[in-house]
């Protein structure tokens, strides 16, 4: 994978790339019959993933709006210069609208941000692959260089940190050091793991931050796996960690999902609901880490990238 940082000074926006999410009930099938086009995902699991979005309050995912949310930070931060956009790779605003109002706008070149932690070719290589199609549909689009990976930058490990330790507060002084403390990513498939430093990349963010915290009992897990049953893919299972450490006569668990920059609905449901309801049948009090969201590190983090880009 290659990432270009641009060292021209020709920058003139910030363009934050995230994945997108259905705003309202009746976009969440057409939403997911996008993001499964060409997959061979069990009709049944399409069915579950529905009911996870019509869990949410409203029917809809937060993730555009906590999007939002971090862009206003970055724009606030940056004093609007450069002025920053926002695209999605699955739902509206999509990327070429986007890039068409940039165009407009007469941006002549834009710092890709991916609002995605750890590289694979499932986050990044397809978010730059979606940026190219993009920009082959728009007249005039700017051209887009790239951040550099920021899995292990001061300030993100800073802010995940400090939602950990916001976490342990619920846990008792006298049981924090001994609570296990779970960071939890993305399941992908092993083949395209292998091919990648997602595995890495985790590993390094999740040490980082025990690290800072001083915390010695900390494991890594998996979550909202999808795709055929037979096609292996990353483990343990946050699930199975829970059981597992409910075997070990653990009585506590927190949870970090540190592969997640906002509190979407993989994090609401497949932890929140999912994962707690684990963890209150083998007798585990479940306590959860918020995702970054606009936490003030996370948003001089991507000042920070933003400063190095032009």
């Amino acid at each position: 994978m290659t990432h270009r940082v641009s060292a021209t000074g020709a920058v003139d926006s910030v363009l934050l790339i995230a994945f997108g999410g259905p705003t309202a009930p009746s976009e969440i099938r057409p939403f997911l019959d996008k993001v499964t086009r060409g997959r061979s995902i069990p009709r049944e699991r399409l069915d579950e993933v529905v009911h996870h979005y019509e869990a949410m309050p409203g029917g809809r995912s937060p993730l555009n709006a906590l999007t939002e949310a971090q862009a206003a930070g970055l724009r606030a931060r940056l004093g609007g210069c450069p002025p920053v956009y926002v695209g999605m790779r699955n739902w509206h605003p999509y990327l070429d609208e986007t890039l068409t109002a940039m165009a407009r706008d007469g941006r002549g070149c834009a710092l890709g941000v991916i609002l995605s932690a750890f590289r694979c070719e499932a986050s990044w290589d397809r978010y730059m692959a979606d940026i190219a199609a993009a920009r082959a549909r728009v007249a005039s689009s700017p051209t887009i260089v790239y951040a550099r990976p920021w899995f292990e930058h001061r300030r993100f490990i800073a802010a995940v940190a400090d939602r950990v330790r916001s976490a342990f507060e619920d846990v008792p002084d006298g049981e924090r050091d001994r609570t296990p403390l779970v960071f939890t990513a993305h399941s992908i498939p092993r083949a395209m793991a292998e091919a990648s430093p997602y595995v890495t990349d985790f590993g390094v963010a999740a040490a980082a931050v025990a690290g800072r915290l001083g915390h010695a009992r900390w494991l890594l897990a998996y979550q909202s796996r999808s795709g055929a049953p037979r096609d292996p893919w990353l483990e343990p299972d946050v699930n199975a960690t829970i059981r597992d450490l409910a075997k070990a006569g653990e009585r506590r668990v927190v949870l970090a999902p540190i592969g997640f920059v906002v509190d979407h609905v993989e994090v609401l449901y497949d932890l929140d609901i999912e994962a707690r309801d684990v963890a209150a049948q083998h007798g585990v009090v479940y306590h959860r880490a918020a995702a970054v969201n606009d936490h003030p590190e996370f948003i001089e983090m991507l000042a920070d990238l933003v400063r190095e880009g032009v």
